[in-house]
């Protein structure tokens, strides 16, 4: 069976040596078949940078994983994860709006990407230095107080935030975040006076919260998930526009009388803007199917992230909507990065 010409260069012991390449064709596949044969053996080659705006271990960087894991098996490319942290994602974000628009680097994205522009001077914009791909999942956030709390609907917390104006403490991963919006809009919706605390980090707040030092958190599921199955934590609402699977019994904020509150924590993928449109179709057709593969989404829904899916001009016009709502939020409630 005859090969291909093309040669390819290793070293073997200090010396360039030239190889064939091993894409072997029939004697009479014509030759347009024989550049797709070679085009799919340099797909097999390829190797995507994931770059995680995070340390790893956290919920964004498991995402990043599982879909490097799932997309490397079926799809072929060797995916490699970059985690990139620091100030608040703008250093991975940056990174990735000067890369290369080839397909070959990806951005896991979240809400931080919409919030960061409103606090920081940054050299990209998150509506025009990136091409959306997809929101894959959801971080549903939930209100939550200690087990011993008295207060065991968000009515109630409200309404004794009503009496005791300044008294009660919501905590949350602060101070330039999704939460600390939600928080905020909350406040408003509900007219009461509560106070912020802002924590490092999720376990940090979900700690205060078990040492009875502040009222209540309003936090992601994923972190606080164990706690209230083992009934160390009461869950009062979901901030979610529909309930979650985890807790099908708990409200919504919005049923809980705040009609249309939404403030969900979502996880997506991006690319450096004017990556080719067929390379975008073909990343978006990767994430679609790995994350409705049955053993991703098993893998995900143990993280505490929720698959839900939106791409394209949908995505995009998420990310508008989203970047000028939170910007509305800062500017009224005077929020800043520290």
């Amino acid at each position: 069976m005859p090969r291909f010409d093309s040669m390819i260069r290793t070293r073997v012991k200090g010396e360039i040596v030239l190889r064939p390449l091993r894409c072997a064709i029939p004697a009479a596949i014509v030759a347009f078949a024989a550049l797709s044969a070679h085009a799919a053996w340099c797909q097999t080659m390829r190797t995507i940078k994931v770059v995680v705006p995070y340390p790893p271990g956290g919920g964004v960087d498991a995402l990043a994983r599982i879909l490097a894991d799932q997309i490397g098996r079926t799809r072929g490319p060797t995916m490699v994860i970059e985690n990139r942290p620091g100030a608040g994602t703008v250093i991975a974000t940056e990174a990735v709006a000067r890369a290369a628009n080839d397909g070959n680097t990806l951005l896991i994205a979240d809400s931080n990407l919409l919030i960061m522009p409103h606090v920081r001077k940054l050299n990209y914009d998150p509506r025009t230095s990136f091409e959306p791909i997809c929101q894959l999942v959801s971080s549903p956030q939930v209100v939550v107080v200690n087990s011993a709390s008295p207060y065991r609907t968000l009515a109630d917390l409200l309404d004794a935030a009503r009496a005791k104006p300044g008294d009660l403490t919501l905590a949350s991963v602060g101070p330039a975040s999704l939460p600390r919006i939600a928080f905020e809009q909350l406040k408003r919706a509900a007219n009461v006076d509560i106070t912020f605390v802002t924590y490092p980090g999720a376990a940090p707040a979900a700690n205060a919260l078990l040492g009875e030092h502040v009222t209540s958190v309003l936090i992601s599921y994923a972190a606080v998930g164990e706690q209230i199955k083992a009934g160390k934590l009461r869950a009062l609402a979901v901030a979610t526009p529909v309930r979650i699977e985890a807790l099908p019994d708990l409200p919504t904020i919005a049923e809980s009388g705040y009609v249309g509150y939404e403030a969900d924590l979502w996880d997506g993928v991006i690319v450096p803007a004017k990556t080719p449109s067929e390379t975008v179709a073909e990343i978006t057709g990767w994430l679609t199917s790995a994350v409705q593969d049955p053993e991703t989404k098993r893998k995900l829904v143990a993280q505490g992230l929720f698959p839900a899916v939106t791409c394209g001009t949908d995505f995009g016009a998420l990310i508008r909507k989203q970047y000028d709502e939170y910007g509305r939020v800062i500017r009224e409630a005077n929020i800043r990065a520290d």
